[in-house]
């Protein structure tokens, strides 16, 4: 009985968001990462406008390019609400300019080969191997305003959409 509620204590643990992690309502760091456009990419460089930020292992993987295409099948509708859209995973710049071009995504994915965006938003998985899946709506001010921490890969382009419109409905509510 005592093994039994170890492990399930374990497990509970190993499966939560540690309490340093991004919370909704902290305020995101601010880091420049090379981007498939060529250029470095800094979070402030959205600022004043929403932002979906969205970690995924690795490029050209099943799971990764379900959830890309899914945000890539509603892009328009993430834009109707004002919100852009970046990628991050461990990849190298060129890997994701493969990823990008091959599977036609509208927005740019940024390669963070030295894990510190990652490592910021506890976003790596397999001892730092790879990026977590998760995703972070951030809203203008630059402060997390949701985050899913086990996106549906074919539908999470439609998990975004309705976040957001959830959000941005109890943001005119508070306006």
């Amino acid at each position: 009985m005592k093994m039994e509620i170890l492990f399930w204590s374990f497990l509970g643990m190993a499966l939560s968001t540690p309490a340093w992690a991004l919370q909704v309502g902290d305020a995101v760091p601010n880091m420049a990462r090379p981007s498939t456009g060529g250029e470095d990419i800094r979070l402030s460089d959205l600022a004043g406008r929403w932002l979906v930020l969205y970690f995924y292992p690795r490029a050209f993987t099943p799971g990764c390019t379900a959830q890309s295409c899914s945000l890539r099948d509603t892009y328009g509708e993430i834009q109707d609400h004002g919100a852009a859209i970046l990628g991050v995973s461990l990849d190298s710049p060129d890997r994701q300019r493969e990823f990008k071009a091959e599977h036609h995504l509208p927005f740019e994915l940024l390669s963070d080969t030295d894990k510190e965006l990652a490592r910021a938003f506890d976003s790596l998985m397999v001892g730092g191997l790879m990026a977590a899946r998760k995703t972070f709506i951030i809203d203008p001010d630059g402060r997390v305003a949701y985050r899913f921490d086990r996106p549906d890969t074919r539908n999470h382009g439609e998990e975004v959409v309705a976040k957001l419109e959830e959000l941005l409905g109890s943001e005119r509510k508070n306006n």
